[in-house]
């Protein structure tokens, strides 16, 4: 936003020096000062160093708040700091330490009941300000006299409260943030002990005060929400009556709105809420002692809606499940074949007329739980498939024509021409095929197939296997098995 023409900003500075220390500043040169600009001020008896901390219409309203009034007693600003003046104002500051520590050896030696908290320096090194604070009234005249030939300054004392004191040391807080003295609390508000009482605190001085050694200055912040949320709950001057004892107050949720009641020889605590703790009180004034602190409430009886009726409730379902025992499957006995096909052929036929395929019965259901697994056979490895036994030493069939010295296919007679397999009758029986000759090892020790020597149709018979009569490949390198 643009600043209208006809408006003029505020012409008043606020300036910060050292511990915090703010006072007004007149800025009649119209400099452009941005917030935390160094700049030279007009002082009693000199100049000094300071740094702009805050301008503009809010300046008004600070000085409306401190009661400050708008005269020719404020003084003016001189210009911006340069350099030089940087430089002055940083070596005169590293001798505000030294010159404290000497000046606490001269207040022992004079045995004067003061603590000298810190020194602060002027810029122009004209005046140095001793800042103090004294339980009591302190003669130190004679103090003034020997600081004087000491530093060959203009000393000024200036007693401080502990809440100042504490602010222009600084420190951390039990909150964990920066003390509020030290940043923004300028006005210090006397703190009293009635509101830790309001906020419900116990009334330990450790955990209440502060590093000034005072009440803490936050004990202030809340207390009029505090106040307000105290209004709606009631004052417990005596025990509650009731039919099983006298209830006493132990504690009370201000927020919660929740009171906590104990009777006497019991170590439980109760939550009562405000309304029933007022209720009781009436009761109590009219001379009737309730029966507990708490009313019973009855249940409510649960009444099933329209469509858990229609439709069937889940509790009602899950309840079945629970009640049913899951069933166990029975082992099944190990048994042979054979007594598996006598089962069988000793169960009993369906009485109750067909049923449609593949649908079944209960009863079938738990019969064929019931029934054995079947067992095969121990197989005998010296038969072959068709249950005939092997051979040790057959006869080798003819040799067969090799790969080589076969016909190639083009010049075989295709199969639309060849002549086809007359279809066999109902009611003839197939006459027995003759056994087929031993098959003759081709060159090499390799069996030749059986469609080699009968042509095509040998493809389509089922090939047997050999069984292999050689050493297996790492029975040659084991060594032999001895008995140990």
């Amino acid at each position: 936003m643009e600043i209208p023409t006809s408006f003029e900003e505020f012409d008043i500075i606020e300036v910060r020096f050292k511990g915090g220390r703010k006072d007004f500043f007149r800025n009649i040169n119209r400099l452009d000062l941005t917030t935390g600009d160094a700049v030279v001020v007009d002082v009693p008896n000199g100049h000094h160093i300071g740094f702009v901390s805050l301008k503009g219409e809010l300046v008004r309203l600070q000085m409306l708040k401190k009661k400050v009034d708008n005269n020719e007693e404020i003084r003016s600003i001189y210009r911006i700091a340069n350099e030089r003046d940087m430089e002055k104002f940083n070596e005169v500051r590293d001798l505000e330490g030294s010159t404290m520590y000497r000046s606490r050896e001269i207040i022992q030696q004079l045995r004067l009941k003061m603590k000298l908290s810190d020194v602060e320096y002027q810029a122009d090194r004209a005046k140095a300000t001793f800042f103090y604070s004294a339980d009591d009234r302190v003669d130190f005249r004679d103090l003034i006299k020997k600081l004087a030939e000491e530093f060959k300054i203009r000393i000024e004392m200036r007693q401080i409260s502990l809440r100042h004191e504490a602010g222009r040391l600084g420190g951390i807080g039990s909150c964990g943030r920066e003390l509020c003295c030290s940043t923004w609390l300028t006005d210090f508000k006397s703190v009293s002990t009635t509101a830790a009482r309001y906020q419900n605190l116990s009334l330990n001085p450790s955990k209440l005060s502060g590093q000034c050694g005072r009440l803490k200055c936050c004990l202030n912040y809340e207390l009029e929400t505090y106040m307000d949320a105290l209004k709606d709950i009631p004052t417990v001057n005596r025990p509650l009556q009731t039919q099983q004892g006298d209830a006493m107050l132990q504690k009370t949720d201000i927020f919660k709105r929740m009171m906590w009641f104990g009777y006497r020889g019991d170590n439980n605590w109760y939550a009562v809420p405000v309304e029933r703790v007022q209720e009781i009180q009436e009761l109590n004034a009219k001379g009737i002692a309730v029966e507990t602190l708490m009313p019973v409430v009855e249940e409510e009886v649960k009444q099933n809606e329209f469509v858990a009726q229609v439709e069937g409730s889940l509790e009602r379902l899950d309840d079945k499940y629970k009640s049913s025992k899951k069933k166990k499957k029975k082992k099944r006995p190990s048994g042979s074949g054979e007594g598996q096909q006598e089962r069988r052929a000793e169960a009993p036929a369906a009485v109750a007329g067909e049923r449609a395929p593949g649908s079944s019965s209960p009863s079938d259901d738990q019969q064929t739980q019931d029934r054995p697994r079947r067992q095969r056979p121990p197989r005998n490895k010296n038969k072959s498939r068709e249950g005939q036994p092997q051979q040790e030493n057959r006869e080798p069939r003819e040799n067969r024509v090799p790969r080589e010295n076969r016909e190639p296919r083009e010049s075989r007679e295709p199969r639309e021409s060849r002549e086809p397999r007359a279809s066999k009758e109902p009611g003839e029986r197939r006459e027995k095929r003759e056994p087929r000759p031993p098959r003759a090892e081709a060159p090499g020790g390799v069996s030749a197939p059986d469609g080699a020597q009968q042509g095509g149709g040998g493809q389509n018979q089922k090939r047997r296997r050999k069984p292999f009569k050689g050493k297996k490949p790492d029975q040659g390198t084991k060594p032999p098995r001895t008995d140990a």
